[in-house]
């Protein structure tokens, strides 16, 4: 028997839950199905939430060729086999789907994150082409994993994990048309802990209720789920999306002088596993960025932090980095020094290599003494208060201010 999962998948967008943003009425997604002219697009949304379930519907629903192939598995030979056998309008998959019109066929990708910049290459031509419509599926964000270029060829759309109300309708569907579980009876007395330990992830609800009908039991409540799952386990992946996020919200909250939200994110990275020493180089570009001037001392607090954490590790590890948390999330704040190496950067970029005034060149030679270099320069400590009037800019430059007192 397949497992509850495949065999609740839905064939139709009827049959489809969540997503309306892309798939109800009107919406964009649902609007390009039922015209029957897509475009390549990628899909990109947490484990569980309908990316392949969504792209097996439209190949089905447009009665297109349907390839797929996943990147873990498969290289730049097999996308090169594939877009061959979509040039000779032949079916990877047995000739699951016919054409019938000649359109495009449609190559689906999971984990397209996964794809190396190389493999990414070999999709331009055929994507460019219209050879293959490209329907690419990821949990990471494509900004960062996917090359500009293929990017630059699909449309994004971010899937969001099920809502509460998804999440039960999918469970009155199973219980009711699932002749396996229709079978079984099962009672639903409470939810809480379900759609809890489901975390908006269609896939797990299904296990976790194939789980309990598994094991005998007969009855669907908070004490039973939690008895068949021992414990829920944090969701932070280190190397994903969730890490991205979170690193986030934690960098905003010190910046916003939130330190009760501050601790908290570092709690959710240290539970995650995340690495100390990322945690620690934060915390010193916080201390300069966004601290910086009003309180230099934060730099040094920092800096040590992570020379402390280096040393001692886990899990005492955790303390130095909280007191460094906390220490910075309460400082005054000031950005001044990072908008100015930034305002410099761009006039630098804007106006090229602009000639360093000639009384201030260095002058080691006689040569270079007769060309001028150096000649006129004042030094500051020969006048009172060991400052005096001299132009330092280059000409085009004179009277630019970069760095802005608050």
């Amino acid at each position: 028997m397949l497992p509850l999962a495949e065999r609740m998948r839905p064939k139709t967008l009827d049959e489809y839950i969540g997503q309306k943003h892309l798939v109800g009425e009107g919406a964009i997604l649902r609007t390009m199905i039922e015209s029957g002219n897509i475009a390549s697009f990628i899909l990109w949304g947490a484990p569980g939430v309908g990316k392949t379930t969504l792209a097996r519907i439209i190949a089905h629903q447009l009665q297109r060729p349907f390839y797929t192939l996943s990147a873990v598995t498969s290289g730049v030979k097999e996308v090169r086999d594939v877009i061959d056998k979509a040039k000779r309008n032949a079916s990877l998959n047995s000739g699951l789907f016919a054409p019938t019109d000649g359109r495009s066929p449609i190559l689906f990708i999971d984990e397209i994150h996964r794809f190396s910049k190389s493999q990414q290459d070999s999709l331009l031509g055929a994507v460019e082409e219209g050879t293959i419509t490209l329907i690419g599926a990821t949990t990471e964000n494509p900004s960062f994993e996917v090359i500009t270029p293929l990017l630059s060829r699909c449309q994004v759309y971010v899937l969001q994990p099920l809502s509460k109300d998804d999440l039960l309708e999918l469970l009155h569907r199973t219980l009711t048309q699932d002749d396996y579980i229709r079978s079984l009876n099962l009672q639903v007395k409470d939810t809480e802990a379900l759609l809890r330990y489901s975390g908006g992830d269609a896939r797990k609800l299904l296990n976790i209720i194939e789980l309990v009908s598994n094991s005998g039991a007969r009855v669907i409540d908070n004490e039973t789920v939690t008895k068949q799952l021992q414990q829920n386990p944090v969701a932070y992946d280190k190397d994903g999306e969730m890490h991205y996020d979170i690193i986030s919200a934690f960098i905003k909250s010190v910046r916003g002088s939130d330190p009760q939200a501050a601790i908290y994110w570092l709690a959710r990275m240290i539970e995650g596993g995340e690495d100390p020493k990322f945690i620690a180089r934060r915390l010193c570009i916080l201390a300069s960025e966004d601290i910086g001037l009003a309180n230099p001392n934060a730099m040094l607090l920092a800096n040590t932090c992570f020379d402390v954490v280096n040393k001692i590790g886990w899990p005492e590890g955790r303390i130095p980095l909280a007191e460094t948390t906390i220490y910075l999330a309460t400082c005054k704040k000031d950005n001044s020094a990072y908008l100015a190496i930034d305002s410099a950067l761009a006039k630098v970029r804007e106006t090229g290599n602009l000639p360093v005034p000639l009384h201030l060149r260095n002058a080691p030679t006689s040569l270079m003494k007769e060309l001028g270099y150096s000649d006129g320069y004042k030094y500051p400590h020969d006048y009172p208060g060991h400052w005096t009037e001299q132009q330092y800019l280059p000409d085009e430059l004179v009277g630019t201010k970069f760095w802005k007192k608050d």
